[in-house]
């Protein structure tokens, strides 16, 4: 019987060292706008998350180095990833009452519309 259990551990580690290790890159995770949220909604998440929710919001304000795309949808994805990333390993979430979703596909590479 240990035979067989050596067998199974010795194939195990000869199974597990043929699958490439991820890269770093592949574990990060960014929380954007739902795409299918209302603007108004977006709106009142982003408020909250640039207000009492301790984001920074200042590089989306008009003449900042993040304020283009000017839409609501960009602005809220900035807005809700930079809380996310502040205090995800704090109890924070990803969920703006269900106006922001997370994604493995960085978004300054990768638009909604790919």
């Amino acid at each position: 019987m240990s035979m067989f259990l050596a067998i199974r551990i010795m194939l195990l580690l000869l199974v597990m060292s043929t699958i490439p290790p991820k890269s770093a890159g592949e574990f990060e995770q960014w929380c954007i706008a739902d795409e299918q949220t209302p603007d108004d909604e977006l709106k009142a998440a982003m408020d909250w998350a640039c207000g009492s929710g301790g984001a920074d919001c200042s590089k989306i304000q008009m003449n900042q180095a993040c304020y283009f795309p000017n839409s609501m949808r960009d602005h809220a994805s900035y807005a809700f990833n930079d809380y996310f990333q502040k205090f995800k390993h704090k109890g924070g979430s990803c969920n703006f009452r269900g106006a922001a979703m997370i994604t493995e596909l960085d978004p300054s590479k990768h638009s909604y519309l790919d």
